[in-house]
């Protein structure tokens, strides 16, 4: 899983991930935008369901994040589906709003925009 931090023109930090890990990066740019005290939940959150059954799930304003003792998934809060019905050439699986990978790795790429953040 590759990532990438970035500046905007504004000064905030934009995160831009690999195929198939984007919505990992909108849940960093559209759910933590530099509020530690939201990664500090998260991360304490991980530290407690790591190697165990737990799970926990925090819903924000456009993505859910889910945890368990070994994976992350991101979903954005849109990708709900009523019915059996799809419009062709739909596909239940969208990589910008579902992503999934390893709980280590994101704890990295949490550490990863930490450090980012401090180098102001």
């Amino acid at each position: 899983m590759d990532y990438e931090f970035l500046r905007d023109i504004t000064g905030l930090v934009k995160v831009r991930m690999s195929m198939g890990h984007e919505a990992l990066g909108h849940w960093f740019n559209e759910e933590v935008k530099e509020n530690l005290a939201l990664l500090d939940e998260v991360e304490q959150a991980a530290s407690e369901v790591k190697g165990s059954e737990r799970q926990w799930q925090k819903t924000g304003h456009e993505y859910t994040l889910w945890l368990d003792g070994e994976e992350v998934m991101v979903r954005a809060n849109q990708l709900e589906f009523s019915g059996d019905e799809m419009e062709e050439g739909m596909s239940y699986y969208d990589e910008e709003s579902l992503s999934l990978c390893g709980l280590e790795d994101f704890l990295q790429v949490a550490a990863a925009y930490r450090a980012f953040l401090n180098q102001r």
